[in-house]
């Protein structure tokens, strides 16, 4: 398959690059970029080639890969659909339903199939925990911790992300926490409290559909010694970790690939398909209502 680059930011340059460019599955076409200059040496780094014009990148392709800021990405995602592309999306698919929304509606009207590249449903380790822990009925609660420092120590490259300053633990690492969490519990009928902690740190309760709750507390603002992931579920079954994944973003973006590939291919959708990515946006958006109306005027 022929696919592009649309990104030439740090996540770009660290993660889709070298996965596309090592798929054995794919062919990699070129970059495209807000800025030509990055496009030009992302491009070269990894032998392929920049293009100026978005759409002429889109015309030369069967597919794209999306490395923008959810909002731009949104629109370049539809943009994309509707040039006959297949969509490999990066998370959060948007930062508001009607965004989100305007991608499914564009990838049932094209007939394209989609991937959303949540980082841990790709990682065996969860993949296989999330297969076992959905066969088991009877959980009882449960609770994600996605602590991050980017914001609390040395947060490289993403530090100075303009969109994650502005939007927080809640758009950066909820869909995370929520990729894992749904499948497991099921969809979140209501998200019953949502409260803001130090910096960009958010804890939520939330209901789930198999008539479990669920606790989450997120932030990119934690120091450093105490940043970590951990989920825990409790229920008839007992207690259960989220294992640790032994690979990083690179292989499990080629996963996905290998994903949006089988999708396109005529297989069914994947589970995290751009449908998928509007529920979690819905579910975020909910929660940053909540926690706006509940934030004190002068804080």
């Amino acid at each position: 398959m022929r696919i592009g680059l649309l990104g030439t930011g740090p996540w770009a340059d660290m993660a889709h690059a070298p996965a596309l460019a090592g798929h054995d599955g794919l062919d990699f076409v070129g970059v495209w970029g807000r800025r030509p200059d990055a496009a030009e040496a992302l491009a070269q780094r990894h032998g392929t080639r920049p293009y100026d014009d978005v759409d002429a990148l889109l015309a030369d392709v069967e597919a794209v890969a999306v490395a923008l800021p959810p909002g731009v990405q949104a629109e370049s995602a539809v943009r994309a659909a509707r040039a006959g592309c297949h969509l490999l999306l990066d998370k959060p698919l948007a930062t508001n339903a009607a965004q989100g929304r305007a991608v499914v509606r564009a990838t049932e009207a094209a007939g394209v199939a989609s991937v959303v590249f949540f980082t841990a449903r790709f990682q065996p380790e969860t993949e296989a925990w999330i297969t076992e822990q959905a066969a088991s009925e009877g959980w009882f609660t449960a609770r994600a911790q996605w602590l991050g420092s980017v914001f609390g120590g040395d947060g490289g490259p993403f530090a100075d992300s303009p969109w994650r300053r502005e939007k927080g633990a809640l758009w950066d690492v909820g869909p995370h926490a929520l990729s894992v969490l749904l499948p497991v519990l099921g969809d979140v009928l209501r998200v019953t409290a949502a409260a803001p902690g130090p910096g960009d740190t958010v804890h939520l309760v939330l209901d789930h559909a198999g008539g479990a709750s669920s606790t989450l507390t997120l932030s990119l603002t934690a120091p450093p010694a105490a940043a970590g992931t951990a989920v825990e579920l409790r229920g008839r079954s007992g207690v259960t970790l989220l294992p640790d994944a032994a690979q990083g973003a690179v292989p499990a973006l080629r996963r996905a690939a290998d994903a949006l590939l089988a999708a396109a291919g005529g297989g069914r959708p994947h589970p995290c398909d751009a449908a998928f990515g509007l529920r979690v946006t819905e579910i975020l958006a909910e929660a940053e209502r909540l926690l706006r109306s509940s934030v004190a005027p002068d804080r």
